[in-house]
């Protein structure tokens, strides 16, 4: 794996802590707009520990319906409280280890680089036709964008224009491909290194949705698993919150 974000390098060269010869693996969960921060963090997890992961991406609302069905994850990384919270509730989690392991930002962003301006003042013109955002139900990036939308005054002008996507995922690849001219994403699928991959983007101002606060939980299954025990102690680790703000993550 090509450790291309440097606070992942750093991170790596400073551990002293030993590789463990009975390495295990987790099964988890993560919310989509998490996908690339899940990806350093498995690195650092298995450079440090030994321990591997199984990582299954999808949008918060499906992922607890597999969960609830009985699909063998160990650790859930949700997009919202919501959903760990009612997992406790349902007797699903691990006493005592539901915590918030990020607050998502929500960008409104195109390929194109001169197509969004800096104020977000493109979704009141004709400059495009379609507009992807994740599905509301499902995914609390949606949400965000169907408040935002909503704060905006806006509902009645775009709804015609809309493409909704299974998850977070779906809504950038809808943008990504060309099927969509501008859409609602999470920050870190834009970034890199902290900076802007490419097109151009706004900013969402937070105060256009409600926070998007993010919790992991240890399941049920995963209780007695030292891999998704070692993944739950490394979220909130210092070196790794610094990380995960990297991808342009509140702590």
């Amino acid at each position: 794996m090509t450790l291309s974000n440097p606070l992942l390098a750093a991170f790596l060269l400073t551990m002293l802590a030993p590789i463990h010869t009975m390495a295990g693996q987790a099964q988890i969960a993560v919310a989509a707009n998490f996908a690339e921060p899940i990806k350093a963090i498995a690195a650092v997890l298995e450079k440090t520990t030994g321990h591997t992961l199984s990582v299954t991406l999808g949008a918060t609302g499906k992922l607890y319906a597999q969960i609830r069905n009985g699909a063998p994850f160990d650790v859930f990384l949700a997009a919202n409280t919501d959903v760990p919270q009612a997992l406790e509730k349902e007797g699903l989690t691990t006493a005592g280890s539901r915590f918030t392991y990020a607050r998502g930002r929500l960008v409104l962003w195109s390929a194109n680089a001169s197509l969004v301006d800096a104020k977000g003042d493109v979704l009141k013109g004709a400059g495009f036709r379609k507009l992807s955002y994740a599905n509301p139900k499902t995914a609390p990036y949606g949400e965000a964008a169907r408040q935002t939308i909503d704060t905006l005054g806006l509902t009645s002008a775009l709804t015609p224009k809309l493409v909704q996507g299974e998850s977070i995922g779906q809504a950038f690849s809808f943008v990504y491909t060309g099927n969509a001219e501008l859409g609602f994403v999470a920050l870190s699928q834009v970034l890199e290194g902290g900076r802007l991959k490419n097109g151009s983007m706004w900013l969402v101002p937070q105060t256009l949705y409600k926070p998007i606060e993010q919790q992991a939980v240890l399941l049920r299954r995963g209780t007695s698993n030292p891999a998704a025990q070692a993944l739950v102690t490394l979220l909130q680790s210092p070196n790794i919150k610094d990380l995960i703000r990297s991808y342009g993550y509140d702590i």
